[in-house]
């Protein structure tokens, strides 16, 4: 089993579990999510993801002691990756990572769009010389702000003006992006390759799978 970890509280079992139904759908994966605590607005600066550090490692211990063999953190800003590896001796797969390196196998100039004021620093240095620019839409300041008509049309208009730019693809440096289905809106304006957060981190997963189930097979 899989633990995938929210960065943002959620109250409804549908909410908690959008992006492991995500995952689910593409790979065919069982997930087990759950939120940390007492963070509504997720991670969207250097002040919300200290508080979510310890929670993140909290969560991630307890989804091993259920007996999960690997975590997602489902936040581009892959938070806490390094600490949760070290204290849990798990695979931990990170989505900002996950969706920069999938940009990154196209060859192609990648625009980020995301809710926090820089691009997150795990995704620039996986793109390299391959990124492209970043915006965060206007009005955009957590993940709830996505949840809105206005929200998802400045969404659009920001990957827009990266494309006009330059960017040859476009990556979501924002889980919350995923959960609002914002690759389906934008497939119907731009002609672009468009990486989501979520389904990145769900390839990574399901090749982890994979690798687990060769080596329990013997490599037959």
């Amino acid at each position: 089993m899989i633990g995938l970890i929210r960065v943002v509280t959620l109250e409804s079992f549908d909410d908690i579990n959008k992006h492991a139904e995500i995952i689910k759908r593409m790979f065919g994966l069982e997930i087990k999510s759950a939120c940390i605590p007492e963070q509504y607005s997720g991670i969207h600066d250097e002040e919300s993801e200290k508080l979510a550090i310890p929670k993140i490692i909290e969560l991630g211990k307890q989804f091993k002691e259920e007996g999960c063999s690997a975590l997602i953190v489902s936040c581009a800003a892959d938070p806490a990756i390094d600490q949760l590896r070290n204290s849990t001796g798990l695979t931990v797969i990170g989505a900002g990572s996950s969706a920069a390196l999938v940009a990154r196998a196209t060859g192609k100039q990648t625009g980020v769009i995301g809710i926090t004021d820089e691009a997150p620093a795990v995704v620039k240095e996986n793109l390299g010389q391959l990124f492209a620019g970043y915006l965060k839409p206007e009005g955009i300041n957590n993940t709830n702000d996505l949840l809105t008509p206005l929200g998802q049309k400045n969404c659009i208009a920001a990957v827009k003006k990266l494309l006009q730019d330059g960017a040859q693809q476009i990556q979501f440096a924002c889980t919350g992006m995923g959960t609002i289905n914002l690759k389906r809106l934008l497939e119907k304006v731009v002609d672009v390759p468009i990486v989501d957060a979520v389904e990145a981190e769900g390839l990574f997963a399901s090749f982890y799978v994979d690798s687990e189930q060769n080596t329990s097979s013997g490599g037959k």
